[in-house]
């Protein structure tokens, strides 16, 4: 029996709507991958939400799911629809219309990853392509529905928490007060992914940990908002990207001394939100 290309930490009694995951922290490098790539597995990286999901290794501790990918970024991006794949990169495909995500090469199937390396010295085959989204893309979007569907069967609600990092240069420049400077980023594109109250409740919920947040720029969130983002369907979804200067050497790609420290603020702030979920309907609903 293979292995799944995630992980899923169950609590031992769920007692909240909300479910997090965290698409992009992946980090099983296969040695083919890396053989095929014209980058190493340090440049590779790169693009992963490195640790993002050791940074909320407590969610399980209070009644929530979390999902983690085992697929790394680089060879699958799940963010991404199953379409968005790349005629730059992948043989066979005739070319659609504009899609800025995949034309700057970060489709499901990536080509580039950060400052824009290439990662391959050709291209591939569509076979080969649509192959890494059965055993990959798909396992990880049916666990994702599995979890919110039974959120909604038990609390008549689902609240997806989408957890990301980001480089500290993308927000740097958003501030001249490098004090002010965005420590958290929350994306529900624009109102369209998930209810005023909710997103208003996790920004609390991240100010009360003394960090300094920002809504949707500059990330507004990407397929998961998009497409589990139904609010009129009491399906929400709410993008949190955590700066990486926080927790990590960006450079070396490793945890910094203020790892744990990170860590423990965090699982403050998952508490508040498993609390969300625990609205008067969904304790009825139990």
């Amino acid at each position: 029996m293979s292995i799944p290309p995630y992980t899923l930490t169950m609590p031992r009694e769920r007692t909240t709507s909300v479910v997090f995951a965290s698409p992009h922290s992946g980090r099983d490098y296969s040695p083919e991958f890396i053989q095929d790539s014209v980058l190493d597995e340090q440049a590779l990286r790169s693009s992963e939400d490195a640790y993002v999901d050791q940074l909320y290794a407590s969610v399980a501790d209070h009644g929530a799911p979390f999902l983690v990918s085992r697929t790394p970024r680089a060879y699958v991006d799940l963010n991404r629809g199953p379409e968005e794949l790349d005629p730059a990169l992948i043989n066979g495909l005739r070319r659609v219309d504009h899609n800025p995500r995949v034309s700057s090469g970060l489709g499901v199937i990536p080509r580039v990853v950060a400052g824009g390396r290439a990662i391959y010295r050709g291209k591939m085959s569509l076979r080969d392509a649509q192959a890494r989204l059965v055993q990959h893309w798909q396992p990880y979007h049916v666990a994702l529905q599995s979890l919110l569907d039974c959120s909604h069967a038990t609390f008549d609600e689902a609240i997806l928490i989408d957890c990301h990092s980001m480089p500290h240069e993308a927000v740097s420049s958003l501030t001249k007060d490098e004090g002010r400077c965005p420590q958290i980023v929350l994306g529900d594109r624009f109102g369209a992914s998930a209810a005023p109250d909710i997103v208003g409740r996790v920004e609390a919920a991240f100010v009360r940990a003394g960090f300094e947040t920002a809504r949707n720029t500059p990330f507004s969130g990407a397929y998961m908002a998009q497409h589990y983002g139904r609010p009129s369907r009491g399906q929400h979804v709410v993008q949190v990207e955590i700066d990486r200067s926080l927790y990590l050497d960006e450079q070396m790609v490793r945890p910094s001394n203020d790892f744990l420290q990170i860590r423990a603020r965090l699982s403050s702030v998952i508490a508040e939100i498993a609390d969300i979920g625990r609205s008067e309907n969904a304790l009825a609903a139990e």
